[in-house]
């Protein structure tokens, strides 16, 4: 077993399919950082933690499960002359919950008083349990995703488990940092609230038959991103001179 993974082939596939692991739990890990950031400061890492283990459980269970995995494509029913199989109607299902998190967390961030809502979330000790749970539900889906891709790319299963494994402890190392950051700009929480939705149409899509390439989706938040990355700059910059500007003005 250990000799089938020392060759050249074995690495290569190891090192590519963590990659695209990685890349592919990036909507995971933004979904994560916006649910735990509602939660007390002193719960954050701890739902952090339990949602991106949960991920890693969820993927090594579909793995495990590859007849089950490979049945998921046959037709269930037909709607309008479409095809609907299992893995469809789990896209369609996890588009729209994504969808409808994504707005309501975006009308959250409008209208309602953030400190009213931690106070709420303090005397709650449902709010902990109810993220996981929404953490769990969206994991399947993305899992799926990902789980379908090692399976396309790899045929040796214990070199998909150490991708996921590798993955998702790499994921865990940057899920702060990032979470940090979300919660630090609010531009950037509506970006990723923004993207969350993009990648809703996207899994709907997917179920539906109509093949959007991520790529897109991936270009059109980095580009997003490195926009809002120079307003901030920008934004940051200007405070320093007002605040040099009256020291200056006080001596």
């Amino acid at each position: 077993m250990i000799e089938s993974l020392l060759n050249a082939e074995a690495l290569m596939a190891l090192v590519t399919l963590t990659a695209l692991e990685i890349v592919l739990g990036i909507d995971n890990i933004i979904f994560i950082a916006i649910l735990v950031g509602r939660l007390p400061a002193h719960q954050r890492d701890r739902a952090r933690i339990f949602g991106l283990a949960l991920a890693m459980l969820t993927r090594i269970m579909l793995l495990l499960s590859l007849f089950w995995i490979m049945k998921l494509t046959a037709p269930l029913f037909t709607v309008f002359a479409q095809e609907i199989s299992g893995r469809d109607l789990i896209l369609i299902i996890g588009g729209l919950f994504l969808l409808a998190k994504s707005t309501m967390e975006i009308h959250h961030d409008v209208e309602e008083d953030p400190e009213e809502e931690t106070k709420e979330l303090k005397k709650s000790a449902r709010g902990f349990l109810n993220t996981l749970i929404q953490i769990a539900v969206l994991d399947i889906v993305f899992s799926l995703d990902s789980v379908i891709t090692a399976v396309g790319m790899a045929n040796n299963i214990i070199i998909m488990i150490l991708a996921v494994v590798i993955a998702v402890g790499v994921m865990m190392f940057a899920s702060k940092a990032i979470s940090d950051f979300i919660d630090a700009n609010p531009t950037i929480k509506m970006l990723a609230l923004s993207f969350l939705i993009l990648v809703g149409v996207t899994l709907i899509a997917e179920g539906l038959d109509l093949h959007i390439s991520k790529a897109y989706v991936y270009f059109a938040m980095a580009f997003s991103l490195a926009v809002e990355s120079i307003n901030i700059y920008s934004r940051k910059k200007k405070a320093k001179r007002s605040i040099s500007k009256a020291v200056k003005k006080e001596a």
